[in-house]
């Protein structure tokens, strides 16, 4: 059942006048989050207060008093100390089950809705404008019938549409998108194409601009590509293979890894000798954690740099099933201070994982909030945005 205008309009008219913007993407994995974070700290130098709500949220973390929030709502409150509860920044989540629970009949609607409003009012009685962070698309949440669309036009916020950089494919894809705020009343305020490629940005802004003419929506941004946001750290890989450093505590935050510098060894420890003297000061190593040469190898190397005072941030993942690391490798690797992490995974399953991993921001990985931020709000036309 699709939510009418005259439905909701009555919440609408008790709304306060705070001004809501509603981020919401195209698809999974298009810098949604990493958007917010630059628009909320464009907005907070114009600005006395910007509240954030994420209104349904499917990914939880646990903080203060045992309660049970989003993590974008973790990372956005500690990073920028937003005014407002845990609680009512977080209103709706849905967790392993609920889609059930809520065709049984176990959850109603109008709980889930005044909820969202309730908390949307207590955020928007602190703040000059509140940033509403959706989840995926626009029809996301559509089975428990709370999608972005939905909730946007609920809480009477206009709607920022992210999609990935290109022509044909980003313009299709916000053409589903629209169609669904235009099925429930959402003004859409503007376009930001994400992930650019950086040689492309002004002929994708050039075609961009007049292909927005068809539905008199404003481009708001056109961000180039920068790919250090995409390369995972060692907090990162322990969340991939569900376990802890062996040691290198110190070097969970920095450095992060990229494609090229991540190597899967499977050669002689001749060749790979070799190979390390050719690598750059932070090479991901994968191998088996029955190479003991290499992984002996890999430990002189790193103390041969160290000794001639060079730096170095290489880092191991050794993998298996069943088979232990020798414990005189480990006291060297703990001597060392050599970050290094188990995988049960075989040696290709545990490379493919690492390639394959998108990682996601995270409230202790300040490099990587920070370039988010550096980066991303200088192509922000926050002049057409808040006209």
């Amino acid at each position: 059942k699709i939510v009418a205008a005259s439905e909701t309009k009555t919440s609408q008219e008790t709304l306060p006048m705070t001004r809501a913007l509603f981020v919401a993407a195209t698809r999974q994995h298009v810098g949604k989050t990493t958007f917010s974070l630059a628009l909320i700290n464009g907005l907070r130098k114009r600005f006395d207060n910007i509240g954030f709500v994420k209104p349904v949220g499917q990914q939880h973390e646990t903080v203060e008093n045992g309660v049970q929030v989003d993590k974008d709502v973790n990372l956005m409150k500690e990073f920028f100390g937003l005014k407002g509860d845990y609680e009512a920044m977080s209103p709706v989540l849905i967790p392993r089950g609920y889609t059930k629970d809520y065709i049984d009949g176990k959850i109603l609607q109008h709980e889930q809705l005044k909820k969202i409003i309730d908390s949307y009012k207590s955020i928007s009685s602190l703040n000059d404008v509140v940033v509403c962070e959706g989840t995926g698309h626009t029809g996301v949440g559509s089975v428990v019938e709370l999608n972005n669309a939905q909730v946007a036009h609920t809480l009477n916020a206009e709607m920022i549409l992210v999609a990935n950089g290109g022509l044909g494919s980003a313009f299709d894809e916000l053409e589903l998108n629209r169609c669904m705020c235009k099925e429930y009343g959402v003004k859409i305020r503007g376009i930001v194409l994400n992930k650019v490629v950086p040689g492309k940005v002004e002929m994708v802004r050039d075609y961009f601009t007049q292909l927005l003419k068809r539905w008199n929506i404003p481009l708001l941004a056109v961000i180039p590509d920068e790919p250090y946001l995409g390369r995972p750290n060692l907090m990162d890989l322990e969340k991939i293979f569900k376990t802890k450093l062996l040691a290198g505590e110190i070097y969970r935050k920095t450095p992060h890894y990229s494609t090229q510098d991540t190597l899967m060894v499977a050669t002689s420890l001749n060749l790979f000798v070799d190979k390390m003297e050719t690598i750059l000061e932070a090479p991901l190593i994968v191998t088996h954690v029955t190479r003991h040469d290499i992984i002996l190898g890999f430990l002189a190397h790193t103390q041969k740099l160290k000794q001639n005072g060079k730096s170095f941030a290489g880092s191991l993942v050794l993998s298996g099933q069943k088979d232990p690391v020798l414990h005189y490798l480990y006291e060297m690797m703990i001597a060392q201070d050599l970050p290094c992490l188990l995988s049960k995974q075989s040696t290709f399953k545990t490379m493919d994982m690492i390639r394959s991993y998108t990682p996601k921001l995270h409230r202790d990985d300040l490099v990587r909030l920070e370039l988010a931020v550096s980066h991303y709000e200088p192509f922000i036309d926050f002049d057409t945005l808040l006209k």
